[in-house]
């Protein structure tokens, strides 16, 4: 199999930097950005040339298309663009301040719109390539104190789930990543939280048990290497997959669950067409 050229956002820390160095491994080249690339000095040191250390903020639009245009001419094509920069924001949807609401649409949506945007035109142009959008299990659920998260990934999804209907007669893949929880910084450090309402205190109880007992089996991120590859290497990518073993049996009764509601209120939705 050809070596494959990838361009990675976030990639100094979680699934960014694990899949940076599942396609180094193997020998495949990687264009790796960070807010600040000196975050990367260990992957130039052990991976040489292989590896093009780049600095991104995903929310300046050009930014990132100056920076997809360095890595295609350095490299001379792209093969698999991750969309992986993004972080969680914690708080009750009353709690979320404008600001705070606007950064995380800045970075989980608007900076995976940039980067596909700005790498479209040399996948267009190859005829082939493939995007890879990390999303959530959180992306297609939602849980109370992470309302502004999930409400980001849903624009992900839905910007995506389009997409890869306007670029598959293009050669072009879309695949969306849907986790669950795993052993990475996303709650810790890198989250943002808002300022608590004592209104919500016992809510945010509830959430937090909630949230332990869905976390209890948390993921490896470094089992996440193969199976990414696994994904980049399908000659069918799927356009969702879910990585950990719990979100299949959330999905499966969230969406039971919006069936049987849809069904039950069947007969208004006819009276409602006139």
């Amino acid at each position: 199999m050809a070596s494959k050229v990838w361009f990675i956002t976030g990639t100094s820390r979680g699934f960014g930097r694990e899949w940076a160095i599942a396609a180094l491994d193997r020998g495949d080249r990687v264009a790796a950005t960070a807010r600040n690339a000196s975050s990367l000095d260990d992957l130039v040191a052990k991976y040489g040339d292989a590896v093009l250390p780049l600095t991104l903020d995903v929310t300046d639009r050009d930014a990132s298309f100056e920076t997809v245009r360095k890595a295609h001419h350095h490299f001379g094509r792209l093969d698999v663009v991750v969309n992986n920069a993004g972080y969680g924001q914690f708080g009750m949807i009353e709690e979320i301040s404008e600001a705070e609401a606007r950064a995380q649409f800045e970075t989980n949506v608007f900076g995976a719109l940039w980067v596909t945007q700005a790498a479209l035109p040399y996948l267009r142009e190859q005829g082939s390539g493939h995007l890879i959008q990390v999303s959530s299990i959180g992306g297609i659920s939602a849980f109370a104190n992470i309302g502004i998260y999930n409400a980001s990934k849903w624009a992900l999804e839905g910007f995506s789930q389009a997409l890869a209907q306007e670029v598959a007669p293009l050669g072009i893949h879309v695949t969306l990543v849907e986790p669950a929880a795993y052993d990475t910084d996303w709650a810790g450090t890198s989250a943002a939280h808002a300022t608590p309402l004592p209104a919500y205190d016992g809510v945010r109880e509830l959430a937090a048990a909630s949230r332990a007992k869905r976390q209890a089996s948390r993921g490896n991120p470094e089992a996440s290497r193969s199976a990414i590859l696994r994904v980049v290497d399908a000659a069918k990518p799927p356009l969702r997959v879910f990585f950990g073993s719990a979100p299949l049996a959330i999905a499966t009764a969230d969406y039971e669950s919006r069936l049987a509601e849809w069904n039950e209120w069947q007969p208004i939705s006819e009276a409602a067409q006139g």
